[in-house]
């Protein structure tokens, strides 16, 4: 977010604001401004220190523990691959190596024009259409490698 806008600010402190009255309102503050923003910078996280009372050693704390915050920016499509056991077994791994061969990232990353970040994730639930892959919320059950093209060329053709 690099230099937030007073708007950004402003918006930020609204979003501190609607949990005034929460015993323990991190997780609800943080979970809004990831959705609105699509990411926790430090610069963010030192502003919900301010109005919350909560050190920023503990947000960032909490930032980092959970995968679904991020401290960088994601790319339109977020391309979750899961690595837990039931998919694991069943060729996750192969499934995130070509996507990360395809758009020539790496796990965490995003591809350099903004479209796509690779996420390896260590269970999403969906063990009975094992591997599974999620982007965006859309799950793809039962992901080979070999689909793996496909899946990227659906996303790519949207953009044209």
């Amino acid at each position: 977010m690099g230099g937030l806008s007073s708007a950004a600010v402003e918006k930020i402190t609204e979003i501190c604001g609607r949990y005034k009255n929460e015993n323990t309102p991190l997780m609800m503050i943080l979970s809004d401004i990831q959705n609105e923003y699509g990411y926790i910078p430090l610069e963010v996280q030192e502003i919900v220190s301010r109005e919350t009372g909560i050190s920023v050693a503990e947000i960032y704390g909490v930032v980092t523990f959970y995968s679904f915050f991020s401290l960088t920016p994601k790319g339109k499509y977020v391309i979750g691959c899961c690595l837990g056991t039931a998919c694991y077994v069943k060729g996750a791994q192969q499934v995130i190596d070509k996507f990360s061969e395809i758009l020539n990232i790496k796990p965490g990353e995003t591809s350099k024009d903004g479209l796509f970040t690779l996420d390896a994730l260590r269970c999403i639930g969906a063990c009975g259409i094992a591997p599974a892959v999620s982007i965006n919320g859309t799950v793809y059950p039962k992901m080979s490698a070999a689909k793996v093209q496909e899946v990227v060329d659906h996303y790519l053709e949207m953009e044209k």
